[in-house]
């Protein structure tokens, strides 16, 4: 089993202090224009999608209009993060990702992204949590997490495994099964959500750890069979489809989960305007009926919270890059 890895007092130092002392902005005024929210994938994937949802209310809370711009591309998202790292630290341009671009990529890529999150990125907040599906082609015999070990062990190097990219969170939890099963998988990246569940659908890949808010539709649609769920919980609308923790797997516990982080040196002021922000706009009941519908429940704390978070994932996952010995192709 693997253990998770220990979090170091100065990494959460860094992440949830980031930005005191920093030049203090015209934050009185702030904002006086649109302000860009990039997102480091392409259209149609799950962080694309609830970025859409969130950005019509947060502008009309702000009272400015809100520009989603997708920046895909680089190792786990690294174009658009560096983007927005090398931005003017005034709060008008943020990034909204989810583990990517600041967790699971930097662990995977740290001299090829060219930036330390903790050092670039100030946190602002936390948004929401979705639960991850574990799925399988219909074409795949097994129908529990159990069965899907022990056709995996008897097919070695055979059965192949989707994510989004290399250093993706999904792409480390399939290193993570295999530490944990000892099945010998094959892991094949795409190029975002959409074309991952293309070559699922297809047949060209056997599994998936997806978020609910993008693989639901096709499991209701019978393209897909859900195996487990990588959460904590059992999710509603899957009220027979065990957790991995039910499985018996508990180190594959692994949540979707969507925040926003603006460049080092943004001022507190600004900060924490940002923050009661998008805390307002995720407040409303049409919009939490909006992100419940794709699986996603609020979750939104203050910015040092978030970096304490962040922290504990970089940990983990600079954890499962060691044990698995995960190389930068």
């Amino acid at each position: 089993m693997i253990m998770r890895a220990l979090i170091t007092a100065s990494l959460c130092a860094g992440w949830a202090l980031h930005g005191i002392g920093a030049a203090q902005a015209q934050s009185q005024t702030y904002p006086n224009r649109p302000i860009r929210m990039v997102v480091p994938f392409p259209a149609g994937g799950p962080t694309d999608g609830m970025a859409r949802i969130i950005s019509d209310r947060l502008g009309a809370v702000l009272g400015q209009s809100i520009i989603v711009e997708n920046r895909g591309g680089g190792a786990g998202g690294s174009i658009g993060a560096k983007a927005v790292a090398t931005a003017d630290p005034d709060g008008y341009t943020i990034l909204i990702t989810p583990g990517g671009a600041l967790t699971s990529g930097p662990a995977v890529h740290k001299e090829k992204i060219g930036y330390d999150p903790v050092k670039v990125f100030v946190p602002v907040g936390q948004l929401i949590e979705a639960p991850i599906i574990m799925s399988v082609h219909p074409d795949v015999p097994a129908k529990s997490l159990a069965e899907l070990v022990a056709y995996a062990k008897a097919n070695p190097g055979k059965i192949s495994w989707g994510s989004q990219g290399f250093g993706t969170a999904p792409h480390l939890l399939s290193e993570l099964f295999k530490l944990e099963t000892g099945a010998d998988i094959v892991h094949v990246p795409f190029r975002g959500t959409a074309p991952m569940l293309a070559g699922i659908i297809a047949g060209q890949v056997q599994i998936v750890a997806d978020p609910s808010t993008t693989s639901l539709p096709h499991i209701e649609a019978g393209k897909l069979r859900p195996i487990a769920v990588n959460s904590k919980q059992r999710i509603a609308k899957l009220p027979n489809v065990p957790t991995v923790i039910e499985a018996g797997f508990p180190n594959l516990e692994n949540t979707f989960w969507l925040g926003v982080v603006a460049p080092a040196r943004t001022s507190p002021e600004i900060i924490s305007k940002l923050n009661g922000a998008f805390r307002e706009s995720l407040n409303p009941p049409e919009t939490r009926a909006r992100l419940a519908n794709l699986g996603a429940e609020i979750k939104i704390g203050t910015p040092a919270e978030f970096g304490e978070f962040l922290a504990e994932e970089l940990a983990k996952w600079n954890g499962v890059v060691k044990a698995a010995n995960i190389k930068v192709q």
